[in-house]
């Protein structure tokens, strides 16, 4: 084992949350009591460090995942902070990729709000330990217990509160420390990096004791000798708990609870405390698994500098023109200078230099090894999701799942001299960000980008103009539509033609039938006789798989049916695997014709949270813009409204929130599923 004690004392961590839930906020304040930062930075006023892009200080949100290391107690902690807005759900995505374990962070007002739901569930998917820090405790309506209770319902965690909120709303001034049964103040005129254990308030022992209580029992439900121990009325150490709480996050089965109010700069220190005592270093985490590309045998690499390497590059930014490749190392270890195997492309490619990232700026390495975090510039091929590892040991790593875009704006160059620089621009862009795609319309000419919201696209446009220096008129936004078939149908395809002087003849024949929702597409092998002959049926799939990129009403892809392949016709020395393809992409089109084809939209679910006043309000417009409103809920002030609607009726929906409620509302909304049309287009 290469350094495990170096290994120990490293922590790979994100900030998760809903947008303004204050990670930001947060992020800002572990650097400046780490000593990373030399004074804090805000949100508000365009100075925190980790928002460094132009639109983020311009619009106060979080846009782009940052890197950046910082050192607590003798431990590095490698820190990524992600976004909260859903456009912009793929930053999370390929960070949890790569992270060991995450503080999520919940409003105390807000509570579980739609998009801590789905970041939440991210980590979930690739197993990262979690923590939680209830933010804005000194806010009207801040409510501990209710969060825990909300991360209950909708999260199915196991929360485990060590800690209780001193005071409330305004009067918040501390937090009690469960485990070691003390109170922590902090000194407002040090701008909180000064703080002191105190004695409990008289007025708090009976609360402080039942939560003790609470905790102890929660922990001892996992571990039997704490159970024998807390049966038996046996004092339980606070060493103790600490082993049996890291244990049980690290398995997944508890989520150690703690609280603040980031922007009056309390409660962060215990925060970083916990990251270092609860969650995992790269020793923690199991051995990274990925196959052999050649002979697709499991491979496994431990977390060492010793083993051969294995890297992702997860992030992909460039930066004054050229390209950085972020990158987390798993196994062995990486100099400049070094040729590094792209086993997804099957490539070789000199890495230049290496660098530790502290948000924009670049620090420069003549190595790094496993459990690093790192950005690679010399790697012009790399792309998100590839896989960097020792060519004589190959390892390919599973790639990062990218979202489809919904929405879609057509641009057009200012000037004719921008014209050769748009395309260039948007590729430059498309490497960065794999939820944004684009493409040039064969009928119009015109260049259509697509994306996951109007705010995405928007800041694309905007990025073009600055970045890039290309002025671009946009269009109005339009949805990304899709289709399906509504009904069972045979299709058949014939393709007889003299190509090049010789003879090409196939005749396919296929079944299109619904499958369920969501469920995607499924292309079966059917043939019961020998009419289509086994070399030839991969040159059948893949004619299908390219028909159904473009459907017959208006060639948005198809989704969501089953093809079978159910016969054809063969001719000795005729048929070939290009008549074949062509034959069975003719079938699957007659198929489709005749099996009622449709468009779907994409469907979106909205939260809005409205004084209870402009209830009627919101509900009325609501019921304009055709959406099925599945509750209303009370959440202290304020109503809680959930509602499905086709992201077509929701274009402009802030301007009109704010204007029927006086700017007092607010929602969010994610991406649900595609359905059949709200309502039909025009010529459709």
């Amino acid at each position: 084992m290469a350094a495990p004690s170096r290994l120990k004392k490293v922590r790979n961590i994100g900030i998760i949350a809903h947008i303004d839930a204050g990670k930001t906020t947060v992020t800002e304040r572990i650097l400046y009591y780490t000593g990373r930062s030399y004074k804090i930075g805000e949100v508000h006023d365009g100075t925190a460090v980790m928002d460094w892009m132009e639109q983020e200080q311009e619009r106060g949100i979080t846009i782009t995942s940052a890197v950046t290391t910082c050192e607590w107690k003798g431990h590095q902690i490698q820190l990524i902070d992600t976004p909260g807005h859903v456009d912009f759900t793929i930053e999370v995505e390929r960070s949890l990729r790569v992270l060991d374990g995450v503080v999520a962070v919940f409003c105390a007002v807000g509570g579980v709000e739609p998009q801590s739901e789905t970041v939440w569930h991210q980590a979930d998917k690739y197993g990262v330990p979690k923590i939680a820090f209830v933010n804005k405790m000194d806010r009207i309506g801040a409510d501990f217990s209710q969060v825990l209770e909300q991360m209950k319902e909708k999260l199915q965690a196991n929360p485990v509160a060590i800690q209780i909120p001193v005071g409330r709303e305004s009067d918040f001034r501390g937090v009690v420390d469960l485990l070691s049964q003390r109170q922590i103040v902090w000194k407002d005129e040090a701008l909180g990096a000064e703080y002191e254990y105190v004695p409990i308030e008289e007025a708090l022992s009976d609360q402080v004791q039942e939560a003790r209580e609470e905790l102890v029992a929660q922990l001892a439900e996992w571990d039997d000798q704490l159970m024998e121990k807390y049966l038996e009325g046996v004092e339980i150490t606070d060493s103790e708990l600490r082993r049996t709480l890291r244990r049980l996050t690290l398995e997944l089965k508890v989520v150690p609870v703690l609280c603040g109010a980031a922007l009056r700069n309390k409660g962060i220190q215990p925060l970083v405390d916990a990251v270092v005592d609860c969650l995992p270093c790269p020793l923690d985490v199991p051995p990274v698994r990925g196959i052999h590309p050649v002979t697709k045998e499991t491979e496994e690499r431990l977390s060492s500098d010793q083993e051969p390497l294995a890297a992702l590059a997860f992030k992909i930014q460039m930066d004054q023109g050229r390209k950085l490749t972020y990158t987390r190392i798993y196994s062995g270890k990486i100099r400049a200078g070094d040729v590094i195997y792209n086993a997804r492309r099957g490539t070789r490619e000199k890495l230049s230099r290496i660098f530790r990232m502290h948000a924009n700026k670049r620090e420069r390495l003549e190595e790094a090894g496993a459990g690093a975090i790192v950005a690679l510039m010399g790697l012009k091929s790399a792309s998100t999701g590839d896989t960097l590892c020792d060519e004589k040991r190959p390892i390919l790593l599973e790639a990062i799942q990218a979202y489809e875009p919904v929405i879609s704006v057509a641009v057009e160059p200012k000037t004719r001299g921008d014209q050769d620089k748009l395309m260039d621009s948007l590729q430059k862009l498309a490497e960065e960000d794999p939820t944004f795609r684009f493409y040039e319309d064969e009928d119009t000419g015109q260049i259509v980008i697509r994306g996951m919201g109007e705010l995405h696209l928007d800041i694309l446009i905007t990025r073009l103009q600055r970045d890039y220096g290309v002025g671009v008129n946009a269009g109005k936004p339009q949805v990304v539509y899709r289709e399906t078939v509504q009904e069972s149908a045979l299709g058949r395809g014939v393709f007889d033609r003299d190509i090049g002087g010789a003879k090409h003849y196939a005749a396919v024949e296929v079944h299109v039938e619904p499958r369920p929702r969501g469920k995607g597409n499924r292309v079966v092998q059917r043939v019961r006789d020998d009419s289509i002959p086994e070399a030839f049926l991969p040159a059948v799939e893949q004619g299908i798989s390219d028909a159904l990129t473009s459907g017959e009403l208006m060639g948005y892809p198809v989704v969501d049916v089953e093809v079978s392949i159910v016969g054809g016709e063969f001719r000795e020395g005729a048929s070939t695997e290009l008549a074949f393809r062509v034959a069975a992409t003719m079938a699957f089109r007659d198929a489709c014709q005749k099996a009622q084809p449709t468009l779907l939209e994409p469907y979106m679910a909205v939260e809005v949270l409205v004084p209870e006043e402009f209830l009627g309000e919101v509900i009325g417009d609501l019921n304009l813009r055709k959406a099925r409103v599945e509750g209303i809920t009370a959440r202290k002030a304020v109503q809680v409204v959930d509602a499905i609607v086709a992201l077509s009726k929701m274009f402009g929906y802030s301007t009109a929130l704010r204007s029927v409620t006086q700017g007092r509302a607010t929602f969010s909304m994610q991406f649900a599923r595609y359905d059949v049309l709200c309502e039909p287009l025009g010529g459709y």
